[in-house]
C-alpha cells in the first residue's frame, strides 16, 4: 500500500502523523511511504530522518494526496485538503465530525473511508487513540490556565499554588475522565485546591481513592456546578461523549456566577465545547473575554507541545497503522470490531450514529 504523510495545515499545528520509525516499519513490511517535505520539522523530525529509513520525500501536499491509497495525519482535513481527497482513499486521523457539519458533508461527498482515532475502542470500552492526547490536554489545561490567570492577560492575578500565608487558587474540573483526571492531578501538584465533578458514582469512588488530599470529588448536577463556578479561579471543561457533541454544561447566564478574571479552559472545544460562550481559538490568539471571564478554547491544544504529543500519539496509532496498511479498512473491520468502531463513513455512507444524530443525517450499519 502507498501511505502518505502530509504536513499539517491547521493553524499552529506542529504535530505529524508519523515518526520516522513508523515509516521504517511500514517500509519493512513492503509498503511505500510518501512524506511531504517538512512534515516532521515541527515535532523535531527533519526530512533526512525519514529518507534514511526508506521513506520518499515529496515536495507538495497534492503529490501526497494524489498518489497515496492511505493518508495518516493528526487533525481533520482542512478546507484546502478536502478537495484533494480521492474516492475510496483511507484517511486515518482525528475527525470530530459531530462538531463540524461542513467537514462531515465534504468527506461524505469525497467518498473516502474515514477512520477516526477518537472512536476506535478497546476491550475495556476505552478510546486508546484519544487517551494520549487527552492526557496531554488535561495537563496542558492547567498549565495554560495558570498562565492566563496572570494579570497582564486579563486574569485575576491568582497564583494557583499560593504561598505561605496566602491561600492557593481554586480549580474546578468538570468531568472525571482522562482529561479531567490529568487536569486535577496537575492542579493538585501545583498546590491548588481542586474539585472534580462527574455523574458516574463508580468513577467518583475511584477518583476519591487515588487523588491527593487537596482534591475533592463531587457528584455533578446543575446546582453543584453553579456553586463551584462562584468558587473557582480556574474552570476546566473536560466533558466527553464519544463521537458526539459535548453537552453545554455552562450556559451564558452562568457566567454571572463566575468572578471576573477567572479563566475557563474548554478542552471539549474539539467536540463543540461544553461552555455555551466557547468558540474555537488558536495558539496565536488563544483567549478572549466574555462578561469579565477569560476563555481559552484552542482547538488543537496538544499541538503546542508537538514533540511530546507526536511521540505519545504515534505510540498508540502505529500498531493500527501497520494493520490498516496490511489488511485495508474493510478486512480489518471484519477482523476487529474495535477498528470497525473507528470507521465513521465509507464511500459516501455515514455509519456513525452519534455523528448522524448531531447533524440530522441518515445513518446505515457498517457493511465492511
Amino acid at each position: 500500500m502507498i501511505v502518505g504523510v502530509p504536513t499539517e495545515v491547521k493553524t499552529d499545528e506542529f504535530r505529524v502523523g508519523m515518526r520516522p520509525v513508523g515509516a521504517e516499519l511500514l517500509v519493512r513490511d513492503g509498503h511505500t511511504v510518501l512524506v511531504q517535505s517538512g512534515a516532521g520539522i515541527g515535532s523535531g523530525f527533519p526530512d533526512d530522518l525519514y529518507s534514511a529509513v526508506g521513506a520518499k520525500i515529496v515536495s507538495s501536499a497534492s503529490d501526497v494526496w494524489s498518489r497515496s491509497q492511505m493518508i495518516v495525519k493528526v487533525k481533520e482535513p482542512q478546507t484546502a485538503e478536502i478537495g484533494m481527497i480521492t474516492a475510496e482513499q483511507i484517511l486515518f486521523t482525528y475527525f470530530h465530525f459531530a462538531a463540524d457539519k461542513e467537514l462531515t458533508m465534504g468527506c461524505l461527498e469525497s467518498k473516502c473511508i474515514a477512520c477516526a482515532y477518537e472512536t476506535l475502542t478497546d476491550d475495556l470500552g476505552h478510546l486508546p487513540l484519544l487517551t494520549p492526547m487527552s492526557e496531554v490536554a488535561g495537563k496542558l489545561s492547567v498549565q495554560e490556565g495558570a498562565k492566563y490567570l496572570e494579570r497582564p492577560w486579563g486574569g485575576s492575578g491568582v497564583l494557583l499554588g499560593g504561598v505561605p500565608g496566602v491561600a492557593p487558587g481554586n480549580v474546578f474540573v468538570i468531568g472525571g475522565g482522562v482529561v479531567g483526571t490529568c487536569a486535577a492531578r496537575m492542579a493538585a501538584g501545583l498546590g491548588a485546591d481542586v474539585v472534580i465533578v462527574d455523574i458516574n458514582l463508580d468513577r467518583l469512588r475511584y477518583l476519591d481513592e487515588i487523588m491527593p488530599a487537596n482534591v475533592r470529588v463531587i457528584y455533578s448536577d446543575p446546582q453543584a456546578i453553579r456553586e463551584r463556578l462562584a468558587w473557582a479561579d480556574l474552570i476546566v471543561g473536560a466533558v466527553l461523549v464519544p463521537g458526539a457533541r459535548a453537552p453545554k454544561l455552562i450556559r451564558r447566564d452562568d457566567l454571572r456566577h463566575i468572578r471576573p478574571g477567572s479563566v475557563i479552559v474548554d478542552v471539549a472545544i474539539d467536540q463543540g465545547g461544553c461552555v455555551e460562550t466557547a468558540k474555537v481559538t488558536t495558539h496565536r490568539n488563544p483567549v478572549y473575554t466574555v462578561d469579565g471571564v477569560v476563555h481559552y478554547c484552542v482547538g488543537n491544544m496538544p499541538g503546542a507541545v508537538a514533540r511530546t504529543s507526536t511521540q505519545a500519539l504515534t505510540n498508540a496509532t502505529m500498531p493500527w497503522t501497520l494493520k490498516l496498511a496490511k489488511f485495508g479498512a474493510d478486512q480489518l473491520a471484519r477482523m476487529n470490531p474495535h477498528f470497525a468502531n473507528a470507521i465513521n463513513m465509507t464511500r459516501g455512507t455515514l455509519v456513525n450514529k452519534a455523528v448522524a444524530e448531531a447533524h440530522d443525517l441518515d445513518c446505515e450499519s457498517l457493511v465492511a
